[in-house]
């Protein structure tokens, strides 16, 4: 069995989403809210799939026009049995600084509603991880997993965030060519603290770069860092599963 931990399969990037479910058939998929409309989107998918569940939050471009309603319904849907995480959650400062305070306070109030809710928190960090790492220690339940989607940092970073309960989205750009920074980092923290995403419907694994990325293309990450790590390939898929079940509380859910 394999884990895509964090795919999105909104209806207007796949028109044909149950044909792209069925390439998954015994697999698992996480599928994450990327706009404050689609909660519902996400809670009919686990509804209506065996092998998906959700993460629902509310990401930081739209700090600057969520509501209170919005915060309101993420606590309705928190206590879904099949949403594992509040996610994607966290910083961006790649286009912008200019709401840098209103960010920081909407993470700090979805940190609590993880804290409330003892769930996991998916975070999406872009040109603000030490930010969001300040934010992280002082706000977070000790107790509280958390997934670095994405992973932008280095491996320094990385050894230090291991200390938050972290485990590491890793996707396709570890197999880009001209990626060094991620390779680095697999190769420097424990296969522990690593899972496997696609971020679909983005960042398709090489070889298939150029077309739209789907949950099933994450056997390719895969492939490549047993090559990286010169790992059985079966070893990969074996802990970086068991990684995301423990990670995702999935463990009484399969």
């Amino acid at each position: 069995m394999i884990i895509d931990t964090h795919c999105h399969l909104d209806k207007e990037d796949y028109e044909d989403v149950e044909e792209i479910i069925s390439h998954m058939e015994n697999n698992i998929m996480i599928v994450c809210t990327a706009t404050l409309d689609d909660i519902d989107e996400v809670i009919n998918l686990c509804e209506t799939h065996d092998n998906i569940f959700g993460t629902i939050g509310i990401h930081p471009e739209f700090a600057d026009v969520y509501t209170e309603k919005h915060l309101e319904k993420l606590k309705k849907y928190l206590t879904h049995p099949k949403v594992v995480a509040i996610g994607e959650i966290g910083l961006d400062y790649h286009y912008t600084e200019e709401n840098k305070e209103k960010q920081k306070e909407l993470l700090i109030k979805q940190i609590r509603l993880a804290n409330n809710y003892h769930k996991t928190i998916v975070i999406h960090t872009r040109d603000a991880l030490e930010d969001t790492y300040n934010i992280l220690k002082e706000y977070k339940d000790p107790n509280i997993k958390v997934d670095f989607h994405c992973y932008e940092g280095n491996e320094d970073q990385a050894k230090k965030l291991l200390k938050l309960n972290a485990t590491f989205g890793i996707g396709g750009i570890l197999t880009f060519k001209n990626d060094k920074r991620l390779k680095k980092v697999v190769q420097n923290v424990p296969l522990s603290s690593l899972v496997l995403e696609t971020d679909c419907p983005y960042l398709t694994p090489t070889p298939l770069r150029g077309h739209r990325n789907e949950p099933v293309y994450v056997k390719y990450t895969a492939k490549f860092l047993a090559e990286l790590l010169n790992e059985d390939l079966d070893k990969i898929l074996d802990i970086t599963t068991e990684n995301a079940i423990r990670q995702f509380d999935l463990k009484n859910k399969l």
